[in-house]
């Protein structure tokens, strides 16, 4: 015959099972995350190294994530805010 706190804490602890499943998997993806950055610091003073100039470099990076009609869309209002101020 169980008790009734063996029947409460069941699901407790299941649930804590769960929870420090999900934490984890967190904590691994972060660690992965991490390598990889580190990674792309490493690639960004390569290139540094061999005379790019990395904020160019980041800026191509930035825009080739965009689809073509947000990049003209960007480029645009980029373009409309230089030649307001005169920079063109």
């Amino acid at each position: 015959m169980a008790a009734e706190g063996d029947e409460a804490s069941g699901p407790q602890t299941v649930a804590a099972g769960q929870l420090r499943a999900f934490v984890e998997r967190i904590e691994r993806v972060q660690e992965d995350i991490d390598a990889l950055s580190d990674d792309r610091k490493e690639i960004y003073a390569e290139a540094k190294a061999m005379g790019f100039d990395t904020k160019a470099v980041r800026a191509i990076v930035k825009l080739r994530k965009l689809d073509p009609t947000e990049r003209q869309e960007a480029e645009a209002v980029l373009d409309t805010y230089k030649a307001a101020l005169g920079m063109e």
